[in-house]
């Protein structure tokens, strides 16, 4: 169905606080691959809250759940044990063979609970171990704690003074790893792929040497899949695509399928919490709890998943010719979760040139563009989109200034 015009529209948008830079569109109505804006446009959108709608815009079986609980129990108190937490603690636990769980509401939170499990850890079991060594380039979140474990360029400027105990190691080196053990070190956390990097995955000889080396130190080895979890690389969690197991485990944005949840799940000998050191009002509240079993139940099914890697390779080798077809740069990624390197700083300028194609994607660096489709695409609506980059393509090198 064709989404009307809106003929009244908010007239104030500085009213909202200017935290980036957003297109003039406004957008009102969303149907599994495609958002329509307040004019009735329609568009393709690769961006799915950034990875966040894993079964496209608005999926019949999350609305379902949804409607169902919000009968039922919206919010007890997290001080009372309610049926959907327990329901997909335990769901999470057996898929990832992890101990326990832990819910809050955004991947920021997660990691921030990560951080201070890890810690709690290092207090109890390594006399009071506390630094964490994360990577250059990594992103953890927005909050104090986890922008001080991320690695994103200029970062350390902001909101000083920057909270300590994070050293920066790189991906892919094990030997700057080392380099940064001391007696202070309690963990290794990191994005198995860097998604605001670029998406730039880690090896798997890479993952698993530092599984080992967490190993020989007795240190705990962190991973943070709020990106690359529930599905985008393939399989149900990253980790299985590299065959490594982490202590601390962290879920976000494709968990709840468009609502906001996020989860630690953590080994047992990592699970030290104690009453009253972590919490949250929102923690585990049935009525997400209930929207991210919804959304398990669909991305858990191996045919499910196998559809995922099937567009994944369909996506990539349509990126391959299109980088080959105009000479650009490397396609990095696995399953629904791309990127492409453009060859110069223009990454904005495609993106403009999309959106007015009607296909909606986001620059993860002024030189490289992410794909993040809806899990469930189909062959037609991954063809639609190379479609749509190409034209985008030709669009703005026609109009681009040419090079002195």
């Amino acid at each position: 169905m064709q989404a009307q015009p809106h003929s009244s529209l908010p007239t104030q948008p500085h009213r909202l606080m200017p935290i980036t830079e957003r297109p003039a569109e406004v957008f009102v109505r969303g149907d599994g691959a495609w958002l329509w804006d307040a004019a009735g446009r329609r568009y393709l959108d690769w961006l799915q809250g950034w990875a966040v709608n894993a079964l496209g815009h608005c999926p019949p079986q999350l609305a379902r759940a949804l409607q169902a609980q919000a009968g039922l129990l919206l919010t007890p108190s997290p001080a009372l044990y309610n049926l959907p937490s327990l329901q997909l603690a335990e769901r999470l636990c057996a898929a990832s063979g992890m101990h326990q769980a832990f819910f809050g509401s955004t991947g920021a939170e997660a990691n921030e609970c990560a951080i201070k499990l890890a810690r709690k850890w290092g207090r109890l079991h390594r006399a009071g171990a506390a630094e964490i060594i994360t990577f250059e380039n990594g992103f953890h979140g927005r909050n104090l704690a986890t922008m001080a474990a991320s690695g994103k360029p200029g970062w350390d400027e902001l909101f000083p003074p920057r909270m300590p105990g994070f050293a920066k190691a790189r991906l892919n080196d094990l030997a700057s790893v080392r380099a940064l053990l001391s007696e202070r070190s309690v963990a290794v956390m990191l994005e198995p792929v860097q998604g605001e990097a670029g998406v730039r995955p880690a090896t798997r000889e890479f993952l698993q040497a530092l599984r080992a080396l967490c190993d020989e130190h007795g240190l705990l080895l962190i991973f943070d899949e709020v990106q690359t979890g529930c599905g985008r690389l393939g399989q149900l969690f990253g980790f299985q695509h590299f065959g490594v197991t982490p202590d601390i485990l962290t879920l976000g944005k494709g968990l709840g399928g468009g609502v906001p949840i996020s989860a630690v799940l953590a080994q047992a000998h990592a699970c030290v919490f104690q009453h009253g050191d972590q919490g949250g009002t929102y923690a585990g509240n049935p009525l997400m709890a209930a929207a991210s079993l919804a959304v398990m139940e669909e991305i858990g099914r191996p045919e499910f998943l196998a559809g995922v890697r099937a567009r994944g390779e369909q996506l990539r080798q349509g990126l391959l010719a299109f980088s080959a077809r105009h000479g650009l740069g490397e396609v990095r990624g696995e399953g629904l979760l791309m990127a492409l390197e453009l060859g110069s700083d223009c990454a904005a300028a495609v993106v403009r040139e999309a959106r007015q194609q009607g296909l909606l994607l986001n620059a993860a660096r002024p030189h490289c563009l992410r794909f993040m489709p809806r899990l469930n695409s189909s062959v037609e609506e991954i063809a639609l989109g190379l479609e749509l980059l190409e034209a985008a393509w030709q669009a703005q090198a026609a109009t681009a200034a040419p090079l002195n």
